[in-house]
């Protein structure tokens, strides 16, 4: 049939480009894209957030942002396939015209460069409704492409279930708070899920469908549940007890919202959209998308399954990515002769322990999410809960990988600005504060042991910066004393540990 490809054939090589690469799912689609025997570019405002990423010496990196139209153009010189994979979850009066403009000028770039197709991922929604803000722009947004001389293939996705997904957190931590929760109405809304891996066989089979297609196509894993439901499915795939969800008269998005915030490591400025997005029905209209492209050999994910498999990529540490590492730009710290002339605070302690180096950064990299903070865990979570109730970050976010770090990655309400492997982790950052912060944690040989180095940076704001320094150093003198002596303490345990695993595999 016209129009149609089987992912499990040798297809043509394409080269594509994809925006979004920090993303959740663009980070993910990029390997699999080479993995089909594409040439692939990726055009990133910010190489660094990428560093550390396996693929990266097999892609081309373009530094550009969405809305420099020139560099947009030269970009996507000799590209067939555009994946447009870029949505803000900002809010404000401009939000929409600026997410329609980027479009607007990513379709025309991709016009006058000769692409032959633009691959989006919308959201799926009923007909005919009020749709949220961020609803209604992710459906502006296809329509761009879809109006563009380019083809266009605009997928159409609910609730995604992966490793690390905004949706998938959102499950788990509502199902795992409370065995009764009082909830809006919109829980016993329809909702139809898709496992991640279902949606990147769809994005990367698209990129060789023959001939013209230009429409929009709903995709989902054709099992139907409501979002009580789909908590309730949540608690029996884990062994919890059974969740009794009541659902109240009332919409409440913005009070659910915020309730999500708190519960949840999503940050009220995700979890309000989030939120809005599920006061309606999201369930496929058409299949039509079987017609091009077949189902996956095995047939499509079940709800259930996809929790499963989410669940075991998170027990055996394999996250490839999650929506918490597509974080806001930032300045990067400057280097320390810049700070002269501005009002810089720093708090500095060295600990020497007769342990290897090596057991000190293992320490080190593998700090914050379950492994904590090394000092008055209670000290930190209350931090946690007030940047939390301003809006912030929290402590929730936990880190992708128990014990590995790449740059750009989160860390609790810190993000890894630089990463010095065996040597020194530097972390950003992103709790509400009124000026920026740093925390920088380094080690070196000292003698026959080593010399473990940390440093609180924080550049204040105004005289509110200031204040909020001098509130917080009755804080930082509980915290970072033990918390030095601690990371060394638990350096010489591990050493301890390791030398006694030895010890007893060579004993007789």
């Amino acid at each position: 049939m016209t129009g149609t490809t089987d992912p499990s054939q040798p297809t043509e090589d394409r080269t594509v480009l994809v925006t979004g690469a920090t993303g959740y799912i663009g980070g993910r689609l990029v390997p699999r894209l080479l993995e089909a025997g594409h040439t692939v570019k990726v055009l990133v405002r910010t190489p660094a957030k990428i560093a550390g990423v396996p693929w990266l010496d097999e892609v081309e990196v373009v530094q550009s942002s969405l809305d420099d139209a020139g560099a947009i153009r030269a970009a996507l010189g000799g590209v067939d396939v555009l994946y447009y994979l870029v949505h803000s979850m900002a809010a404000g009066a401009g939000f929409e015209p600026k997410e329609k403009a980027m479009a607007e000028t990513a379709a025309y770039a991709a016009a006058e460069a000769g692409v032959s197709r633009i691959v989006y991922l919308g959201g799926l929604h009923p007909s005919n409704v009020e749709l949220s803000t961020h609803m209604r722009s992710r459906e502006a947004v296809g329509k761009v492409f879809l109006d563009s001389p380019v083809d266009a293939v605009v997928f159409q996705a609910g609730v995604v279930i992966g490793s690390g997904s905004a949706s998938f957190e959102m499950i788990r931590h509502l199902s795992e708070a409370l065995p009764l929760m009082p909830a809006p109405s919109w829980v016993r809304n329809r909702i139809e899920a898709i496992a991640v891996r279902d949606v990147l066989y769809y994005l990367v089979a698209a990129a060789s469908l023959q001939g013209t297609i230009n429409r929009t196509f709903d995709i989902g894993c054709r099992q139907v549940l409501s979002y009580a439901g789909m908590m309730k499915e949540y608690a029996a795939e884990t062994g919890l007890p059974h969740r009794v969800v009541l659902a109240l008269p009332i919409p409440a998005p913005k009070l659910a919202g915020m309730w999500v915030a708190l519960t949840t490591p999503i940050p009220l400025s995700m979890s309000l959209p989030l939120v809005q997005s599920l006061q309606h029905d999201a369930v496929s209209r058409e299949h039509d998308i079987d017609s091009f492209i077949p189902v996956p050999e095995g047939g499509l994910t079940p709800y259930r399954r996809a929790v499963a498999l989410a669940l075991g990529k998170e027990r055996d540490g394999q996250v490839e990515t999650t929506w918490a590492n597509a974080g806001a730009d930032a300045d990067p710290l400057p280097s320390d002769p810049d700070w002269a002339g501005h009002t810089v605070f720093v708090d500095e302690r060295t600990f020497h322990g007769d342990v290897d180096p090596a057991h000190v950064w293992t320490i080190i990299e593998g700090i914050g999410g379950r492994n904590g903070w090394y000092s008055l865990p209670l000290a930190w979570q209350v931090r946690g809960w007030l940047d939390k109730l301003t809006g912030g970050a929290g402590l929730l976010r936990g880190r992708r990988h128990p014990g590995n770090l790449a740059s750009g990655e989160v860390v609790d309400w810190w993000r890894v600005e630089r990463i010095d492997r065996g040597k020194m982790l530097r972390l950003r950052a992103e709790m509400r504060a009124p000026g920026r912060a740093w925390l920088e944690l380094s080690v070196e040989p000292d003698g026959a042991g080593s010399r473990y180095r940390q440093r609180a940076i924080f550049f204040p704001k105004g005289l509110s910066g200031r204040l909020y320094w001098l509130a917080v150093l009755p804080f930082h003198s509980l915290i970072f004393p033990a918390m030095s002596r601690n990371i060394t303490a638990a350096a010489q345990k591990l050493a301890s540990a390791e030398a006694g695993s030895r010890n007893s595999r060579h004993s007789p």
